[in-house]
């Protein structure tokens, strides 16, 4: 709220890096409609990477982790769950499915917002409920201490603001006077200040940034993962949170290092997925790349039948096959016998 009231009463022009960085991503959104036209088998690749990747890596973010051996099961199985991570990574997963497949049905108010947060959080007490007290944003040091590095506002302020904080995104996204990108990086800086939750605060503003870049026009997020770029950066991603909310009560903040850090993993994203694409063999009429596509593709382990559900149409002899091969190359290794054995690519090395 206090940053979008700073951008509305005060924004005269766009520092030089910023307008080049929004630029630059005009010109990615111009080519989303050429990504479409890759073939139907690369997409669906892209897609089901990009759930696993943002299911992990959002949690990740926040300390909560699973099991690589367990990660496909988590994701996209109906298997039991083990424990608290596990029932908040699918949780994750479940929002993300919701946003990817309702995003322009979604409004983004306090009913999306809690409905949201009950996916992150699961079964525990206050999932999908605001803070019910006063919750301070706290920096840890390796030596095991800790420090107050933002307090946000209380129980009954936060609610007020989180609620302007939209209205404002609604009506300044009517009235076109901020470009659409600066007010979405406004916007989230704003949520994490305010801070609603006792919990779950920055994978909810993870799923508000994919939602809203869908009501942009920006689909990035449904073929890669935005949370795991973030990840890949996190420490810069504390940095310019940390710059940017400094003076925030006192509507003097400055928004600039934020928003030009969204505005990287923006790009960050779309070159990534130019090189993935270009990585991923045109699988087209041929059951043999289909099948090594899948492979390399994974994250932790995966089964021949993993293998078969993932690729309609490919026997099971020819995958076998196919695994035998990258065996011999080592480029998979097996970590059992008989037809159930659990196989795991080989890490490349580093340079």
């Amino acid at each position: 709220m206090k940053t979008l009231q700073v951008l509305i009463k005060t924004l005269t022009s766009i520092p030089l890096t910023a307008s080049w960085n929004l630029s630059a991503l005009n010109e990615f959104k111009g080519k989303q409609d050429l990504y479409k036209n890759q073939s139907a088998e690369k997409l669906k690749k892209l897609k089901e990477h990009a759930v696993i990747e943002s299911s992990i890596s959002s949690n990740r973010i926040e300390g909560v982790t699973v099991e690589n051996s367990r990660v496909k099961a988590v994701v996209f199985g109906n298997s039991k769950l083990r424990d608290r991570n596990e029932e908040e990574v699918r949780g994750y997963q479940n929002a993300l499915r919701w946003v990817h497949q309702e995003n322009q049905k979604i409004k983004i108010n306090e009913k999306t917002i809690l409905k949201l947060h009950e996916y992150c959080k699961g079964e525990i007490w206050d999932a999908g409920k605001f803070k019910e007290k006063q919750v301070d944003i706290t920096e840890k040091f390796v030596d095991g201490t800790e420090k107050i590095r933002f307090k946000p506002p209380n129980v009954k302020e936060s609610k007020i603001f989180l609620k302007k904080s939209n209205e404002l995104w609604q009506g300044e996204l009517k009235e076109k006077t901020i470009p659409p990108l600066l007010l979405l990086a406004a916007s989230n800086l704003d949520f994490l200040s305010i801070h609603p939750f006792r919990d779950g605060n920055g994978r909810v503003s993870r799923l508000l940034l994919l939602l809203q870049l869908y009501h942009l026009g920006y689909d990035i997020g449904k073929y890669m993962s935005i949370e795991k770029v973030i990840e890949d950066n996190k420490e810069r991603y504390y940095e310019t949170l940390k710059e940017s909310s400094q003076n925030w009560h006192e509507g003097k903040n400055d928004i600039w290092p934020y928003a030009n850090f969204i505005f990287y993993i923006l790009k960050e994203a779309y070159k990534k997925m130019d090189i993935r694409l270009q990585e991923l063999p045109n699988a087209k009429g041929s059951k043999t790349n289909l099948v090594i596509e899948y492979i390399e593709s994974s994250i932790g382990q995966f089964s021949v039948a993993d293998i078969k559900y993932h690729t309609p149409g490919v026997s099971i002899d020819l995958i076998r096959k196919v695994l035998k091969n990258l065996q011999k190359e080592q480029r998979v290794v097996s970590l059992g016998r008989g037809r159930n054995a659990k196989w795991q690519v080989v890490p490349k090395p580093l340079d």
